[in-house]
């Protein structure tokens, strides 16, 4: 989504680099008429890492550029010279941005707390035939090559990281109280929508006391159903601890208060339900155009439905800090903002768009076998755990890779090399 400048959600394609291949060679030397195998290893293949940028606030710089590639390691050489190690690719994201898997979903990090995170692990570098030699296979012909780099297409998603949310319908004072009570300073109209992009604002309650609100564009009937404006920030809202819903209680413009109250709770609901369940105190704003009679019977319908409420002016800081005060106390027994915790990525979506493979068998017994996807398969799996080894023959009986080897006609006792593993065939 992206207003003017404004960007919080993208989808991009990242690609560590591939790992180089290993050489096949053989020691050259005057006098020697034979030598034996010298192939260096390839070079391992540069990482995707996303970085966390505090001077970043939008995702805007994913607009123009989709795809992220790191550097590939280098093929190995003879004389034993591996070779080099492809760059790491660093992508920079605002703090707060969530990384998912797009097929999936799932999701891979909370870049809140986390400087740094690994997206895509660059490959291994293949051996070089030096290492396959044996009393028996002294000249070996061939060498391993290098793992693919991880490869993933992601959704990068932006949920500011606010203690308190101000909930609302446009023109109802967000962007004043915001202005008033913090050092941010956002556009104030008399016209709706004024507010396009979400501000932040740190409130100050001395001795070094501090929380973080979030002026949310306002909300409309039907927000959560893609209408107006306001749906596009509502996953804004997620994170915060603790919701400030400011209402016009005068009621200037033609609207109920009471009416308006409850249809922003129930986008709020429809969005996401546990917005529902979050604490929220109700300021009723604009009391200087309002009746006595029109705020008290607000006052009692809002405290009816267990809320608390308080009356402000704010563009004249009425009533503003005696609110900030009790929000300030209410932050001191809730819980800390929402992290969102890492996401096993299933089988079925990584197995989606391609699960070929190649198969290379030498010396009639070494068979090699080639998955760009496997990688990812075993990204975080410790294959020396039972479960983990049970998993992975579910992924290569799924993938096809056994039926195709009975085919190759694999015999028990021979070698299977798959990247960095190696096992005994056992039927």
């Amino acid at each position: 989504m992206a207003t003017g400048m404004f960007t919080d959600k993208v989808k991009i394609t990242i690609k560590a680099g591939d790992g180089g291949a290993g050489a096949v060679a053989f020691h050259r030397e005057k006098y020697i008429a034979s030598g034996g195998p010298d192939g260096g290893d390839g070079g391992k293949g540069g990482d995707i890492v996303f970085v966390v940028d505090d001077n970043l606030a939008t995702l805007a710089d994913f607009r123009y550029k989709r795809k992220y590639s790191a550097q590939n390691g280098e093929g190995g050489k003879g004389g034993r010279c591996n070779g080099k190690k492809g760059a790491d690719l660093e992508i920079k994201v605002p703090r707060g941005t969530i990384i998912k898997e797009a097929n999936s979903g799932a999701i891979m990090a909370d870049m809140s707390k986390i400087e740094r995170f690994v997206a895509a692990k660059g490959g291994r570098g293949g051996w070089g035939n030096v290492h396959f030699a044996t009393p028996t296979r002294q000249t070996p012909r061939f060498a391993k090559p290098g793992v693919p780099g991880e490869e993933w297409e992601i959704n990068l998603e932006l949920k500011l990281l606010a203690d308190v949310g101000l909930v609302g319908y446009p023109s109802v004072g967000k962007s004043s109280l915001i202005s008033v009570v913090s050092q941010a300073k956002p556009k104030i109209a008399e016209y709706h929508f004024t507010t396009l992009i979400p501000n932040l604002g740190v409130v100050s309650m001395g001795e070094g006391n501090s929380f973080v609100i979030a002026d949310i564009p306002g909300l409309i009937e039907g927000a959560s159903d893609g209408i107006g404006l306001g749906h596009q920030f509502l996953r804004h809202v997620e994170r915060c601890r603790l919701l400030i819903h400011i209402v016009d209680v005068s009621g200037h413009e033609g609207r109920d208060p009471i009416d308006d109250f409850n249809k922003i709770n129930l986008e709020l609901e429809k969005f996401n339900p546990e917005l529902a369940k979050r604490p929220m105190i109700v300021a009723g704003n604009k009391i200087d155009m309002a009746e006595p009679e029109q705020i008290e019977k607000f006052r009692a319908y809002v405290e009816s439905k267990g809320y608390e409420y308080y009356s402000i002016c704010a563009p004249i800081c009425e009533g503003t800090q005696e609110l900030m005060n009790v929000t300030w106390n209410k932050l001191q027994s809730l819980p800390p903002i929402k992290e969102y915790e890492r996401e096993e990525i299933p089988l079925d979506a990584i197995l989606k768009d391609d699960n070929g493979f190649k198969i290379t068998v030498e010396d009639g017994n070494y068979y090699i076998v080639e998955a760009s996807w496997f990688p990812k398969v075993l990204k975080g799996i410790d294959i020396e755990d039972y479960e983990a080894l049970q998993y992975m023959q579910r992924v290569l009986e799924k993938s096809g890779i056994f039926d195709a080897l009975k085919e190759k006609g694999i015999q028990e006792g021979d070698i299977v090399s798959l990247y960095d593993i190696e096992f005994e065939y056992i039927p």
